[in-house]
């Protein structure tokens, strides 16, 4: 079987939901690898609370298990600790780094985050780019925006307005598995 690690903050980990086994969005994409038939197991390495320097710190763990496709969601926490943009992407590059180095075949996904456009200054413009800037420099597929259709509207989200309901992960996940099934059907190609 080979392995998907969703590697995130609480946005992957599914924080304040009753069962994020089964309700965060690496879990709804579980159940449309298993429904596709594909033969793959979709790990949930979401930390609630990770900034992308925190997950750099954890990455070694992850890089000891296989791993055929690595989905990267993390820089939401800097933006809301108002961390600098430019060390974000040192950051998230030193992860793409790192585990194309340690899995050369590898698959990547990155999900990106963004700042409502009416927030202003130089900052908010460089974590717009970080993303695609990352994408494009690596060759790597981007979801822009993770929580495109989820953020801001008030019944999809927990009381705090950051942290998604089960059906915002719904409408999550279905946003994620159009871009992650073209890698998994490469990988399965290639193999």
């Amino acid at each position: 079987m080979k392995r998907i690690v969703f590697f995130g903050d609480s946005l992957t980990a599914g924080y304040g939901l009753s069962r994020p086994d089964g309700q965060s969005f690496p879990a709804l994409i579980q159940q449309e690898l298993d429904a596709a038939g594909l033969d793959y197991l979709a790990v949930n390495a979401g930390v609630s609370g990770d900034t992308s320097a925190s997950g750099l710190s954890r990455l070694g763990y992850w890089l000891s298990q296989p791993t055929d496709v690595f989905v990267l969601e993390l820089g939401a926490n800097d933006m809301l600790r108002g961390l600098a943009p430019a060390g974000t992407q040192r950051n998230l590059q030193a992860i793409i780094d790192q585990v194309r180095g340690r899995f050369p075949a590898v698959k990547l996904l990155l999900l990106g985050m963004q700042l409502p456009l009416w927030v202003p200054g130089q900052r908010a413009a460089e974590f717009r780019q970080l993303y695609q800037e990352l994408a494009n420099n690596n060759k790597i597929p981007l979801l822009p925006f993770l929580l495109d259709g989820v953020a801001g509207i008030k019944h999809l989200n927990m009381h705090d307005g950051v942290h998604p309901l089960a059906e915002g992960y719904q409408i999550i996940a279905a946003k994620v598995w159009p871009v992650l099934r073209p890698l998994l059907l490469e990988t399965t190609k290639m193999q």
